[in-house]
């Protein structure tokens, strides 16, 4: 890999797969690709297990990298947009509380390596699914933040907790001008979305689920495709 990652994190379903598709052909990837569930409580359980029962296998420093999709605040960032987060904000506090920092070092040689155009950009992590365009609009009002995801400031704190180098590589899904169906009801406690809830609400919305489909079937695509780059030297 262009750079020494030991465990890319990745929110399990359709995003480990296009990441684990991206790199499973590479003949010189070794680091572990780890699936996480969804949502900040459910990741924080998820590592804290993970850490107590790898941690004697890994030599520090351990280099981390999470990827998956997230959602744009802005309109500087369209569907199909590679980011990396220099930062990430807990939506859960007050803005006035600093952000946690990505590794710069890492997040600078992944983002020199990548052939396309990854922007640097700062995050903000919700712990539910934003369905209406409107709250995007507030989020970002409140925070200084172009993204949103539901995992990274989490992952954030607790790896670096752990004296790891964290760094996060993203692809936009949703366009921060359109609603989605509501998918709330669909997130179990333990991360995961359960799929009679999620057609329900789908149901509900049938052009908000269609541009979520289309958007997510494009955004998994780029995400592959920088998998199979970040593993391509």
């Amino acid at each position: 890999m262009r750079s020494s990652i030991d465990v890319i994190f990745v929110p399990q379903g359709a995003e480990y797969q296009a990441v684990y598709r991206g790199l499973r052909s590479i003949a010189n990837q070794t680091a572990e690709i780890v699936p996480v569930p969804v949502g900040p409580r459910a990741v924080s359980r998820f590592l804290q297990d993970w850490h107590l029962n790898s941690r004697q296998f890994w030599q520090e420093p351990v280099q981390v990298l999470m990827m998956g999709l997230c959602g744009s605040l802005s309109p500087r960032h369209a569907v199909g947009d590679a980011v990396i987060y220099q930062s990430c904000y807990d939506g859960s506090c007050s803005p006035n509380v600093p952000p946690k920092l990505c590794d710069l070092q890492l997040s600078q040689s992944l983002a020199q390596g990548l052939p396309g155009s990854v922007t640097a950009v700062t995050a903000v992590t919700c712990d539910r699914i934003l369905c209406k365009a409107s709250e995007k609009r507030q989020l970002a009002q409140r925070y200084p933040a172009t993204v949103v995801d539901m995992e990274g400031f989490t992952a954030l704190a607790l790896l670096q907790n752990y004296k790891m180098a964290v760094s996060m590589l993203r692809v936009v899904s949703d366009a921060a001008e359109h609603d989605l169906p509501d998918l709330n009801a669909a997130l179990s406690e333990s991360g995961q979305l359960l799929p009679w809830p999620m057609a329900m609400g789908m149901i509900r919305r049938p052009r908000a689920s269609l541009r979520l489909i289309r958007g997510s079937l494009q955004g998994l695509k780029q995400l592959e495709q920088l998998a199979a780059q970040l593993g391509g030297r």
